[in-house]
């Protein structure tokens, strides 16, 4: 609630203070400050990461009929606060294609990595163990779950290595292990998240299939590709579009430990083949998925706000 309204709050204080020539808004706690700002003459853009609405229809802690409600109440809102934005960039092509039909001046600007910024192959060692590295918060939704448990059901060597912030609940699900081959290494900065991703023979990411995640784009499956290591991901079209059609990584459902596994095991046991899906996502990435084209739209949008 302090967030919500005492932030918010000095938020506009200090956005009137600075009078800038544009505001980026990134929080949805933070359209009504936009709004307030358009009043004032202001140019506003909204920052949409995710389809709001969306993603309350993907929270646990809510009942079917309050995500309903509240996700249709959200929606309404969006519609008729965002069309009196200067603009909306959008995370992803999915919620671009949405807010347009509000907005017109809705852009596209995907959060996809710098290039070199993670790239150590040149330092990868030939012996190196078949670890498979799992980066970014862990949540039930983001199947971190499932994962761990696949690790049971491995036939070969391979080892789990968690980076990121450990819930108590991931902690109590490496305690159930029957193998110890997930190691959890807490929080790394972007130096060491290089280092581990260097070390390793794949990366995972298996969102479950929420709502919101179906036509998701997370930064981590660009990251892994952009590092030179095949990727494991979740068997949604879009992403199924993005690794297998680039014969980058191989797409499993992400609600069966079975199929991570066998995913697990087929990229260990065939590291010739490895290499080749972690060098196409590496030219994908040099190619299309970095962050050097998405610049250029975002200041080209600015651009065409200031005139």
């Amino acid at each position: 609630m302090d967030r919500i309204l005492n932030t918010t709050r000095r938020v506009f204080h200090e956005a009137v203070e600075l009078n800038a020539d544009v505001y980026h808004l990134h929080d949805p706690e933070l359209i009504p400050i936009g709004v307030k700002l358009k009043k004032l003459g202001k140019r506003v853009v909204f920052d949409a990461h995710e389809d709001l609405p969306k993603q309350i229809l993907g929270k646990a802690y809510l009942n079917p009929l309050s995500k309903l409600v509240l996700s249709r109440l959200l929606a309404l809102y969006e519609r008729q606060t965002c069309k009196k934005f200067d603009g909306i960039v959008c995370a992803t092509p999915s919620i671009r294609n949405k807010f347009k039909t509000m907005n017109g001046s809705s852009v596209d600007i995907n959060n996809y990595p710098i290039l070199g910024e993670l790239s150590k192959a040149g330092e990868r060692k030939a012996d190196k163990n078949p670890n498979i590295c799992f980066v970014g918060g862990m949540s039930k939704i983001r199947g971190v779950v499932e994962v761990i448990r696949a690790f049971d059901l491995v036939s070969s060597n391979a080892r789990l290595q968690l980076a990121g912030e450990v819930p108590g609940f991931v902690a109590t699900e490496i305690g159930k292990k029957v193998k110890h081959n997930v190691e959890a290494v807490g929080y790394l900065d972007r130096v060491a998240v290089a280092d581990l991703m260097a070390n390793s023979v794949a990366g995972i990411v298996t969102f479950l299939p929420s709502p919101n995640h179906l036509e998701s784009q997370p930064n981590k499956m660009f990251e892994y590709m952009s590092a030179g290591l095949p990727v494991i991901g979740s068997d949604f079209p879009l992403w199924r579009d993005i690794l297998e059609g680039n014969k980058c990584g191989i797409c499993v459902d992400p609600s069966s430990p079975e199929a991570i596994a066998k995913a697990i095991d087929y990229v260990v046991t065939h590291p010739e083949e490895a290499e080749q899906m972690g060098k196409n996502g590496q030219r994908a990435v040099e190619q299309v998925y970095n962050w050097s084209v998405e610049e250029k739209k975002l200041l080209e949008f600015y651009q065409s706000l200031l005139n």
